[in-house]
């Protein structure tokens, strides 16, 4: 349990990320409809593959708006 208080500095602020960008991804694709390809229920299931499902998204998901 001691081990676990050492790495809470460092954890809080990454969980907090990982929280913020998959509600930012989630919002975003209920919001648009236009995507460079795939599908919304796709890329609401890639939103929630740790930090990297909304960075690809944002990345290479997103259709001009």
């Amino acid at each position: 349990m001691e081990n676990l208080r050492e790495y809470l500095p460092i954890l809080i602020p990454i969980i907090i990320l990982q929280l913020g960008l998959t509600i930012a991804t989630i919002i975003h694709v209920l919001r648009h409809d236009t995507y460079k390809f795939g599908t919304r229920p796709m890329w609401i299931l890639v939103a929630f593959i740790q930090t990297i499902g909304p960075l690809v998204y944002f990345f290479f998901g997103r259709g001009e708006d």
